[in-house]
């Protein structure tokens, strides 16, 4: 499946939240083999840029 991003402009920021678990673990750090933290924080970041940004299918 491919999609394309559609940006207003290509200095657009989002916010997201992370926990500083969830930062480090986007760092590369791992959590006594806890994948689930780097997980949630994908998931944070992707869920921000989807409402953040239209997508053409």
């Amino acid at each position: 499946m491919n999609l394309q991003a559609v940006f207003a402009d290509n200095k657009g920021s989002i916010d997201v939240q992370l926990t500083p678990d969830e930062a480090l673990a986007l760092t590369g750090v791992e959590f006594n083999g806890n994948h689930k933290i780097k997980t949630e924080a994908q998931r944070k970041i992707r869920n921000a840029f989807e409402k953040t940004f239209e997508f053409d299918k």
